[in-house]
């Protein structure tokens, strides 16, 4: 009865699950842990689950858990083993969507937008899940895809039309800098939907259509990372993706690379040190003839990578490696994006962190916000919140609330889901301190600020 309700056909058709079980005994986890990381990855995906040993003990004894299920017990393997994991490892037939068709980059691409632009789909948005068991296409699959998305000839685009795509995504990247991405995104998507999707169907000579193709990757990638932003993980996966096919697309390099590296600092941030790591690898590998600015850019995210997982040697390494780059990239003072002394200085501060030293780490923070420009009011309140967190950790609390002051001070004008995290964050530490009258007037003062989060 319980297999038929399953859809999973008749108890006697069942067979024990080996391949399952040995995937359980890799990871060592008991039943119940295993359960437990299945329903923590649910609640990460917007769908809580309630499962417990005696559903692991059905699984291994051969009941196949629901197509929406399979997912997220692959996810919570991975992660623990810290490598991909199939289905077929699993014992699992793979869900239908999972063998569904692959969508053509473009309509992919305007199928996010459209998610994203419309309000009776947000809840969609928050429930994809982040996953470490995405696969992620190396740069001679995504150059493979540049016949594919060819050309519908339903009109004629040249390089004005490029050249306004780059320009409304710089106008976007400045608002988002600005006030976040909280109603920039939507904004990108419109465009995207709207406009960048029709011009990707349109004729054009060959360098114009790979002009728009990398054109259109940079859009895809600033909307992942303002996804980001939201904390809307699994949609800024896939953002990042197409981001990467239409790189691939256009042999743009450097959107490849880019997109590839912002994928690790996701991963760094949610605390996936190995795919982190991984991901930072990918991106120094497809670089083979980067500048010394990529260079350091990459170099940086690698260090930081190595850092969390606990390797040491290799985060000197890289981190040296980066102030190298730098020291070149700023003696032929050729730019590259916003990666500069500044954003090394936050590199080196997370490498000194991940090693353990939480006051070169707030030394190397305060430097780095010194040198930051100033009209990157969303990086500022997120860096200068990490940088209060650091300085109550070590017990610096007088000097905590006067930096929490001025992140508040920038805050209401931050509309942006990490700056409210951090906000959040900043009361639960800064409660226990109510008796000292510095910290309970910031306290007070957040408590104004409550309809913004």
């Amino acid at each position: 009865m319980f297999a038929r309700a399953r859809g999973v056909g008749n108890v006697s058709d069942r067979r024990p699950n080996d391949g399952l079980r040995r995937l359980l005994a890799e990871s060592r986890w008991t039943y119940s842990q295993l359960a437990m990381a299945v329903n923590r990855t649910g609640t990460q995906a917007g769908a809580p689950l309630k499962y417990d040993a005696t559903s692991v003990h059905h699984w291994l004894g051969g009941t196949v858990p629901k197509s929406s299920v399979r997912p997220l017990v692959r996810e919570a393997l991975t992660r623990k083993l810290g490598r991909p994991v199939t289905y077929m490892e699993m014992g699992f037939p793979s869900p239908k969507d999972q063998a569904a068709k692959p969508v053509d980059t473009v309509d992919g691409l305007m199928d996010l937008g459209r998610i994203d632009i419309d309000p009776s789909r947000r809840g969609v948005l928050g429930a994809a899940l982040f996953s470490v068991a995405l696969t992620i296409p190396g740069w001679q699959d995504v150059i493979g895809r540049a016949d594919a998305i060819q050309s519908g000839r339903t009109s004629r685009i040249g390089w004005p039309e490029v050249d306004m795509v780059v320009a409304m995504t710089e106008r976007v990247s400045e608002l988002d800098d600005l006030f976040g991405g909280r109603h920039a995104r939507p904004m990108a998507a419109t465009f995207m939907v709207n406009t960048v999707g029709q011009y990707l169907k349109a004729d054009a000579p060959e360098d114009v259509r790979k002009g728009m193709l990398s054109a259109a990757a940079d859009l895809s990638y600033l909307t992942g990372y303002m996804a980001v932003d939201e904390g809307y993980h699994g949609l800024a996966q896939e953002y990042y993706l197409k981001a990467l096919e239409l790189a691939g697309a256009a042999q743009d390099h450097l959107t490849y690379c880019t997109t590839l590296r912002g994928m690790s600092l996701q991963a760094v941030d949610l605390q996936h040190a190995v795919h982190a790591m991984r991901l930072a690898d990918a991106a120094a590998a497809a670089s083979p003839a980067a500048g010394p600015r990529m260079r350091a850019f990459l170099a940086g995210q690698q260090a930081h990578s190595a850092a969390q997982v606990g390797d040491r040697q290799h985060a000197l390494t890289y981190i040296k490696e980066a102030e190298v780059a730098m020291e070149k990239a700023e003696a032929e003072e050729k730019a590259f994006g916003s990666y500069g002394p500044s954003s090394l200085l936050y590199h080196i501060s997370q490498v000194k962190y991940g090693l353990g030293d939480v006051h070169g780490c707030i030394a190397s923070m305060q430097e780095s916000q010194r040198l930051r420009r100033s009209d990157h009011r969303r990086t500022r309140v997120r860096y200068q919140s990490l940088l209060a967190e650091r300085q109550i950790e070590v017990g610096h609390l007088e000097a905590a609330c006067a930096t929490w002051d001025g992140v508040l001070d920038d805050y209401p004008l931050v509309h942006s889901g990490a700056c409210d995290d951090r906000v959040k964050k900043m009361r639960t530490l800064i409660r226990p301190h109510l008796r000292n009258g510095n910290a309970r007037q910031l306290y007070e003062r957040s408590e104004t600020m409550k309809r913004s989060t």
